[in-house]
């Protein structure tokens, strides 16, 4: 038997892994997470037909909201 044996196994174990910094690491992936929204925010909002559709939820949303505020104050 003749194999190539390489020291990739004896590196890894003497090497001290790095700290891991659980709060930055949060904050990175909320911050990667955040831009993905933004960037499916705005290309829904350049489409015409998603515009509209977004705009009716809004609109049925904030209806919703107006006739529940509006019963709880008993104008309805």
């Amino acid at each position: 038997m003749n194999a190539l044996m390489n020291d990739f196994d004896t590196k890894n174990a003497t090497e001290i892994p790095p700290q891991r910094w659980q709060g930055f690491s949060e904050i990175d992936r909320a911050i990667r997470e955040n831009r993905l929204v933004e960037y499916r925010l705005r290309k829904s909002w350049a489409d015409p037909w998603s515009r509209r559709l977004n705009i009716g939820v809004l609109v049925v949303i904030a209806a919703g909201f107006a006739f529940l505020a509006g019963t709880s104050l008993g104008f309805f």
